[in-house]
């Protein structure tokens, strides 16, 4: 019987012999796993992920072989322990925290070395594309590496995240099949942006790929990280409802004051003119007094976390949500994890390039599901979003 996790690696490294990406270069590609994800892990999904795999490669057979040599790159190759087969098909098994980030280190080591040789015999630069098959933490050790990384090795790269792990709201597609359509029709690589939170003392500075927020989400994570292996499933969505009922017992909500960043402000999506915090006249107020139990802000609009709640559920990518009493949370929790919540007078967004954040108590933080304790020392904070680093792939 053949090992699940090399028999992963086999199909995809076949789909990356076919890519049509870049044809006239050199494709190395390399695959940062995370066998502990759920996608590997829960039967039902490891079976539709290998369904998708194994119609996708019965598919490309038809497909040319690329014109040009591809290959797992050296870093796969060299970072396999065991007896080779995994590096040999490009996929690197991660095992402890921050190894993704090692990964990726390390395959900028390597890229930035053959880049220059390339141009040194002047010949047309190799492409590196990094496949994450994990959980959003596994993309997001990936993404903060390549974030960090000299531009002039990045450009030759590109990520794509695979819906591997319980929640994969920053994967390129919720599922597998979707995000393997993404794969091969990709024709391109652009840059995406990121959110980059920065403090008033010297911790961070922070950074997330799909939303950075403060506030009862943020404690949402932090439980669910830390009960991860004692709770069966995902229970993500328990610890909303402990929280809807208890937040307030570990973190009471305090005053806060949120400042959009002048000369930054977007226009409200069209339509939209009722929406809580528009003037008749479109413009977006600057500032936002009171109590306040939760602050988000995405890369863009249209974006979920928790698995799949529509927190920013259409084109603007700020939310600041009011306090309300504990019978006015339960009535209308459901409208908030389904994405209803666009016109409701409690919650106030913005389409804003960062706002910043003042307040005077501890309040948990998080990034793409990763959290950290904010104390009053920290504040105020910055939230923006960073100039165009991510490089992905686009039809």
């Amino acid at each position: 019987m053949k090992d699940p996790l090399h028999e992963f690696a086999a199909d995809l490294a076949y789909v990356c012999t076919r890519l049509p990406l870049f044809p006239e270069r050199p494709l190395y590609w390399t695959v940062i796993a995370n066998p502990k994800a759920g996608g590997f892990t829960i039967g039902s999904r490891w079976r539709e992920h290998q369904r998708a795999l194994k119609e996708y490669c019965k598919e490309l057979t038809s497909w040319p072989v690329r014109p040009v040599p591809a290959g797992p790159s050296r870093t796969a190759q060299e970072a396999d322990t065991g007896d080779g087969s995994l590096g040999a098909l490009g996929l690197v098994p991660t095992t402890e925290a921050k190894h993704a980030c090692r990964i990726v280190n390390a395959l900028l080591d390597e890229a930035a070395a053959v880049i220059a040789a390339s141009q040194d015999r002047q010949e047309t630069p190799p492409f590196f594309l990094i496949l994450t098959a994990g959980g959003d933490g596994t993309s997001l050790e990936a993404l903060t590496s390549l974030f960090y990384g000299p531009p002039q090795v990045v450009q030759h790269m590109a990520i794509v995240r695979l819906p591997m792990g319980t929640g994969n709201d920053g994967a390129e597609a919720p599922t597998m099949a979707a995000t393997l359509a993404h794969l091969v029709n990709a024709r391109e690589r652009v840059f995406e942006r990121a959110v980059t939170m920065y403090l008033s003392s010297s911790k961070g500075p922070f950074v997330a790929f799909n939303i950075l927020s403060v506030g009862l989400d943020a404690f949402v994570t932090h439980m669910t990280n830390k009960m991860k292996g004692h709770l069966p499933g995902d229970s993500y969505k328990f610890w909303v409802d402990v929280a809807t009922l208890f937040y307030e017992c570990w973190y009471p909500v305090r005053p806060m004051r949120i400042e959009v960043l002048p000369d930054r402000i977007g226009v409200p999506p069209q339509g939209s003119a009722a929406a809580k915090g528009l003037s008749a006249d479109g413009e977006v107020p600057t500032v936002l007094e009171g109590l306040f139990f939760l602050a988000a802000l995405g890369v863009s609009g249209g974006r979920t976390y928790g698995g799949g709640i529509p927190i920013l559920p259409d084109e603007r990518n700020f939310l600041a949500i009011e306090q309300m009493g504990l019978l006015k949370k339960l009535k209308l929790k459901g409208l908030f994890t389904t994405g209803q919540h666009g016109n409701r007078p409690e919650a106030h967004f913005f389409t804003t390039e960062g706002v910043r954040i003042y307040y005077n108590a501890p309040i948990l933080a998080q990034m793409d599901g990763e959290s950290v304790l904010l104390e009053p020392g920290d504040f105020p904070i910055t939230l923006e979003l960073s100039p165009p680093r991510i490089p992905v792939l686009t039809a």
